[in-house]
C-alpha cells in the first residue's frame, strides 16, 4: 500500500515536468515563428545618418509698381524712413543753412555771451531762414517734379532729373568759378559748354566749399566792431591800472548794448537772406 502511494507521487511530479518541459517547447516554438513571420522585430534598429544640412534660402521679390498711387505701405514707410535719415546730410549740403548757422554762431561767439542765445535758438533761426530762402526753390521743384509724379504724369527718372534744375540753379548761383574748377580737375570731369550741365558730383562740393568761405568772410566782418570795443575797454583798464579786472567782463554789457542800439538781430537776418537773392 505505502509502495503504491510513493509510486503514484513520483509519477505526478514526472508528469508536471513533463508538462512544463513541453509549455516551454511550445513558447520558445511560437517566438520563433514569430520572428520569421516579422523579420523586423527581431533585426537591430538600423542606423538614420543625417542628412546633409541646407542653408534657408529667402527670396524677395518686389514687382515694380505702375505709379506710387500702388506702391505698397510698407514700401513707402520705408522710403520715408530712408529719406528722413538722409534729410540732415541734405539740409546741410544743398541749401543755404550752412552758410546762415556758420554766422550765427560767429556774432554768439563775438558778442562773447557764450551760453545766449544757445544753440537751439540758433539751430531754429537757422531753419527757418532757410526755409525762407529756400522756398522758391522749393516751390519750384514741387510744381516742376514732385506733384506731377504723384499724380503719374511722368516716370521716376523724369522726376528725378525735373527736381535737379531748380535746385542746381540755386547752387551754381552762389559757387565761385575757382571751386567748380578744382573739382572738375579732381574728378577729371570735361568742363561742359554751359554751367547746367555740371554734375552734381561738382556742383555739391563747389557750393559747399564756396558757402564756407563766404560764410567765414561775413564772421570776420561781424568781429570787427566788437573786436573795437574789447580792445577800447582793456586800453582803459590798463590806464587805469586796473590790470587785474578781465576787460570780458566790462565789455560785455557795451557789446550787448551796441547790438541792441543798432537793432543788430535785423541787421545780420537782413544781409542773410539778401545775400541769396
Amino acid at each position: 500500500m505505502i509502495r503504491g502511494t510513493c509510486d503514484s507521487s513520483v509519477f505526478g511530479r514526472q508528469t508536471a515536468w513533463l508538462v512544463l518541459a513541453a509549455t516551454l517547447l511550445l513558447l520558445a516554438g511560437a517566438g520563433n515563428a514569430t520572428a520569421q513571420d516579422d523579420p523586423a522585430a527581431g533585426a537591430p534598429d538600423p542606423v538614420i545618418e543625417p542628412a546633409d544640412p541646407v542653408a534657408p534660402v529667402m527670396t524677395l521679390t518686389l514687382d515694380g509698381p505702375d505709379g506710387p498711387q500702388s506702391m505698397d505701405a510698407a514700401l513707402k514707410i520705408v522710403l520715408l524712413m530712408t529719406v528722413l535719415s538722409l534729410a540732415p546730410a541734405f539740409l546741410v549740403l544743398l541749401t543755404s543753412f550752412t552758410r546762415i548757422v556758420i554766422v550765427l554762431g560767429f556774432l554768439r561767439q563775438a558778442i562773447g555771451a557764450n551760453q545766449a542765445p544757445n544753440n537751439q535758438i540758433i539751430i531754429g533761426l537757422a531753419l527757418f531762414l532757410t526755409l525762407v530762402v529756400m522756398s522758391p526753390t522749393l516751390t519750384r521743384m514741387n510744381n516742376d517734379a514732385i506733384q506731377p509724379f504723384m499724380n503719374e504724369e511722368m516716370s521716376q527718372a523724369e522726376a528725378f532729373e525735373k527736381v535737379q534744375i531748380p535746385l542746381k540753379e540755386f547752387m551754381l548761383s552762389q559757387v565761385r568759378e575757382k571751386d567748380v574748377a578744382l573739382f572738375l580737375d579732381l574728378t577729371r570731369t570735361e568742363a561742359p559748354n554751359t554751367p547746367e550741365e555740371l554734375p552734381m558730383l561738382v556742383v555739391i562740393p563747389s557750393f559747399v566749399l564756396s558757402e564756407l568761405k563766404t560764410a567765414f568772410q561775413m564772421g570776420f566782418v561781424l568781429f570787427i566792431p566788437f573786436l573795437i570795443i574789447d580792445m577800447v575797454v582793456a586800453s582803459v583798464l590798463m590806464s587805469m591800472g586796473m590790470m587785474m579786472l578781465p576787460p570780458v567782463l566790462i565789455s560785455l554789457p557795451f557789446k550787448i548794448l551796441l547790438f541792441v542800439l543798432v537793432d543788430g538781430g535785423f541787421l545780420v537776418v537782413k544781409s542773410l537772406v539778401q545775400a541769396f537773392q
